[in-house]
């Protein structure tokens, strides 16, 4: 049967488009949501770096998942999850992954094409995305299917590897197109043209950032922001440190919230 918190999410592709926060603790979700994001993601790699470890599936699978739920737990929201390769070498383990993630309320996901930085071949990365579609039935859950060939690819076409590979993931059940790493407006322009789903690009994450509305006239359809607040935020923490370790003053406080707002925020 389909959930509230699915059709929510998958309606909202339908839309001029719309961006969704990538959230990497309650926190910060309970604040997207405050804002008024009708949807939030999390970020495996803010979530990583929260935990004091690198990105790219050195945090383990039981911790990300605790963080997940706590975020689905904080806000009323569909949340999406980053399950970067699905935490399997096998199909019937990526299945797992998502049955694990539904059973925590969360109403869809990423699932990428590549494991240690290779891409699968398309063969096996079809059906690790058919395993995760048997797993949460279409309205079920929103399967965003993610392909690096832009991004970590080394192909001498990428435009059309991940073009062949978009079009693989969506007879798999994918019901949307997640594309990182391209970042110029005719290639984005040809890949909303040539893929027959809703096309994701995350922005902040490719050299040159091109704005959401500038995305969405394009055709896109969502816009993520991958890690890029969970980087804005260290970055923060840094100068913040900085100035307080090297001149001892607090001007990083301007503007900050105060404590009773924070606290009103979170409920008290």
């Amino acid at each position: 049967m389909p959930t509230d918190e699915a059709t929510a999410l998958l309606t909202l592709h339908s839309g001029p488009g719309f961006v969704i926060p990538n959230a990497w603790d309650a926190g910060s979700a309970r604040i997207f949501e405050q804002l008024g994001f009708p949807a939030i993601a999390t970020t495996s790699a803010g979530i990583a770096w929260s935990c004091g470890l690198p990105d790219g599936g050195m945090l383990p699978p039981d911790i990300m998942f605790e963080r997940v739920a706590e975020i689905v737990d904080a806000v009323d929201v569909p949340v999406t999850a980053d399950l970067e390769d699905g935490y399997g070498s096998t199909p019937e383990e990526v299945a797992a992954t998502v049955t694990r993630a539904v059973g925590l309320g969360v109403a869809g996901a990423n699932i990428e094409d590549t494991a240690a930085g290779r891409l699968f071949g398309v063969d096996e990365a079809a059906e690790r995305l058919a395993a995760a579609r048997a797993a949460a039935p279409k309205g079920t859950f929103v399967l965003n299917a993610r392909t690096d060939a832009f991004f970590i690819g080394d192909s001498s076409n990428p435009f059309a590897e991940t073009i062949e590979r978009a079009h693989r993931y969506i007879d798999a059940g994918a019901d949307c197109i997640f594309v990182p790493g391209v970042n110029d407006e005719d290639s984005i322009r040809r890949l909303v043209e040539e893929i027959p789903a809703p096309l994701n690009i995350v922005a902040g994450l490719a050299s040159r950032i091109i704005p959401a509305p500038a995305l969405f006239a394009l055709g896109v359809k969502r816009v993520s922001i991958g890690g890029g607040l969970a980087r804005a935020a260290l970055s923060f923490v840094e100068r913040a440190g900085r100035e307080l370790l090297e001149k001892g003053t607090l001007g990083f406080l301007d503007g900050a919230l105060g404590y009773a707002e924070v606290q009103r925020r979170f409920g008290a």
